[in-house]
């Protein structure tokens, strides 16, 4: 089992050879399906509980996506933290000393190649989103609110590294 590895780019799409396999592209399939679904209700519930109340919620307008963006950096992050699975040949059990290692439970938690595709390329790159949050600093540009787009920028952008971390 390896050590989990915060290079993500190496971590999620490197770490098999380069050609993808048909259940390759249907976990990654799979897991945008899902992340774009939970993106849009959870953008609609947003939507709903901010125009329930427009004068106490309302400068909250457009923030929901930076939230989502940030909850995706985080889930992503920790993705990225769960060490890699080790490939095993079905025919052949597990040695006796395979889980005996200086981390022994870590190996419970640890994320086949595939499921890491599933839920980080897939279901992460789905459920976060740059063209929204880019479309939402324009319009707030041409709306003339420069330090909300500012604010906006700012938040989305480090709250995901922080988050990421």
């Amino acid at each position: 089992m390896e050590l989990p590895s915060r290079h993500l780019v190496s971590t999620l799409a490197y770490s098999k050879p380069a050609h993808m396999s048909a259940l390759d592209a249907c976990a990654i399939g799979a897991g945008a399906f899902c992340g774009a679904l939970a993106r849009y209700r959870l953008g609609l519930a947003a939507a709903e509980h901010i125009s329930s109340d427009p004068v106490r919620f309302g400068h909250l307008r457009n923030w929901h996506t930076a939230g989502i963006n940030v909850a995706g950096s985080f889930v992503l992050g920790a993705i990225a933290g769960f060490p890699q699975a080790k490939a095993r040949a079905t025919s052949c059990p597990p040695t006796a000393g395979a889980a005996s290692s200086l981390f022994p439970t870590l190996e419970i938690f640890a994320l086949s190649h595939r499921t890491r595709l599933m839920l980080g390329i897939g279901f992460c790159g789905s459920f976060t989103t740059f063209s929204t949050f880019s479309l939402d600093v324009v319009n707030m540009i041409e709306a003339g609110q420069l330090r909300s787009a500012l604010k906006y920028g700012l938040a989305n952008n480090a709250g995901g590294f922080a988050a990421a971390a």
